[in-house]
């Protein structure tokens, strides 16, 4: 798919790509066979994740949001089992194991963000060099302060 990209940017000198737009040339000029369809209890499960990933309430006492379900690997360590922060079975280690692998996700954007603005940097040295800072510490104290949507700044 990657060698296909690429093949549809030379040939069209496109460089901003919408990825549809790729999947067409690829399927028009390719041969490119189309994915069979999702096995639709999948593709549910796969929209009832995503639903669960975007529950957000809000705490009763600071009235900041946060979010409600959290994943875990299962013990194959393929599936996902999602677990409600509120529910009281949802024990300190499942919670920590959720929040460490978000975290550890967090780490590895960071890390490839950090090697994307190196790259650029590298083949731009008549630019100036774009610095990228992965301390959020300040970031996420200063949204956390932050007036909430519809509450006036002072």
């Amino acid at each position: 798919m990657q060698s296909v990209l690429r093949q549809y940017r030379d040939e069209t000198g496109e460089t901003d790509v919408d990825m549809r737009n790729v999947a067409q040339f690829a399927v028009n000029n390719l041969g490119w066979p189309l994915s069979q369809p999702a096995d639709p209890i999948e593709r549910l499960a796969k929209e009832f994740a995503r639903a669960a990933r975007e529950e957000i309430k809000h705490d009763q006492v600071t009235g900041k949001p946060y979010r409600v379900n959290h994943a875990i690997p299962a013990d194959s360590g393929q599936l996902r089992l999602w677990i409600d922060i509120d529910n009281p079975n949802t024990t300190r280690p499942k919670m920590l194991r959720s929040l460490g692998i978000r975290r550890e996700q967090m780490v590895g954007d960071g890390l490839l963000l950090s090697y994307d603005a190196d790259h650029w940097n590298s083949i731009h040295p008549e630019e100036e060099p774009i610095q990228i800072e992965l301390d959020f510490t300040d970031d996420v104290a200063w949204r956390k302060n932050a007036p909430s949507e519809g509450e006036a700044a002072n």
